[in-house]
């Protein structure tokens, strides 16, 4: 092999591992809004359903009960609460509730919150209508803000197997700093516990 040879296959091999390293990159920028395609398309992970025009086939006599819980990550320098600890309902009937937050800092900082549902299996059939989730929240210095959401519960659940005798089921956030490692992590997190 002459010197000729050996520099292009040297260059190929360089650019090779640049698109490799450039990729990679592309995938670590892209992981939040693609895992968030994936959870709102497949309700995995307990993660509920987001269309705006949605709406149910049908309301039912039959009730069901929403709890919700709000937390914060460690490191997140905000009050964040849900207004009203819980919603009764009809299986199909618009339910609405708010969330609370409040920068105790003096400086801007920005939140994104990731949610779930529990029981998990029911996440399929927990269908938002308007949220605050997954975008970025600001809050300027000693800020607050109301943060609503609106949903339902689709019928279906009643078919379920698995939800059989459930009537209560919890819609929980956390709210990380935007762009944190803490949030990279609970992402990766939530993305292995699938698998």
């Amino acid at each position: 092999m002459n010197n000729d040879e050996l520099t292009r296959k040297n260059i190929r091999a360089g650019l090779i591992l640049l698109g490799v390293i450039f990729g990679m990159l592309a995938l670590s920028f892209a992981s939040v809004p693609l895992y968030r395609l994936f959870c709102q398309v497949t309700g995995f992970g307990g993660t509920p359903n987001i269309d705006p025009n949605a709406k149910a086939e049908r309301v039912l006599e039959q009730t069901i009960t929403i709890r919700f819980n709000a937390d914060v990550a460690q490191g997140m320098p905000w009050e964040f609460k849900a207004e009203t600890p819980s919603v009764t309902l009809k299986i199909g009937e618009k339910g609405f509730t708010s969330f609370f937050a409040r920068n105790l800092t003096s400086e801007p900082v920005e939140g994104t919150a990731i949610f779930n549902v529990l029981p998990e299996a029911a996440g399929r059939y927990f269908h938002k209508t308007q949220c605050f989730c997954f975008g970025r929240q600001s809050l300027e210095g000693k800020g607050e803000a109301h943060m609503p959401v609106a949903f339902f519960i689709d019928p279906a659940i009643l078919d379920d197997p698995d939800l059989k005798g459930v009537n209560t089921l919890t819609l929980s956030y956390t709210m990380f700093r935007a762009d944190s490692e803490a949030l990279e992590n609970a992402l990766q997190a939530i993305y292995n516990s699938g698998k």
